[in-house]
């Protein structure tokens, strides 16, 4: 890791921050229409007394330049918890320099230290600059899966049912 980058857990005062990076990785993903979290969202979920996600910010200089919120899954074919990657955000003026992989590797070591047995996330099939580095960091795409998902009006029918 640089000398210059640290990661830290992220704390109550992020949470502005926190939907800031939000905002720009929806940007970024064509999705800014979608990014409806608030600072007061993050820190109810975040900085709760038994949260059930967290997040990392990396540091360059001392200056926030990226997140990696995730949270725990489990596996039953592996009787094994792992650890689910939902953002990775580095700010586009600070690529190149080992913040992404860093916060990865970060988490990878998480993983290995609590004996999980995944580390796993999403990229959407058209960045191929991600999906690149992904690979490159030992990623192997899952092809064969598909998403499903149930919110809004579906939701709250299937919810009533």
């Amino acid at each position: 890791m640089n000398n210059d980058l640290t990661i830290r857990p992220a704390i109550a005062s992020d949470a502005g921050l926190i939907v800031d990076f939000i905002r720009a990785l929806a940007e970024y993903e064509k999705l800014g229409d979608q990014a409806q979290a608030t600072p007061a969202d993050i820190a109810r979920d975040l900085f709760c007394p038994d949260p059930k996600i967290f997040c990392e910010i990396a540091e360059w200089d001392g200056r926030p330049v990226g997140f990696a919120l995730w949270f725990y899954t489990y596996s039953t074919f592996q009787g094994r918890h792992g650890i689910w990657l939902e953002d990775l955000f580095v700010d586009p003026f600070k690529r190149g320099k080992g913040i992404g992989k860093a916060l990865l590797v970060h988490l990878a070591r998480r993983c290995v230290a609590e004996s999980l047995g995944r580390f796993e996330w999403w990229v959407l099939d058209w960045n191929e600059p991600s999906i690149e580095f992904y690979k490159a960091q030992g990623g192997v795409m899952q092809d064969e899966w598909t998403k499903v998902r149930v919110e809004g009006p579906a939701l709250q029918k299937l919810g009533a049912a």
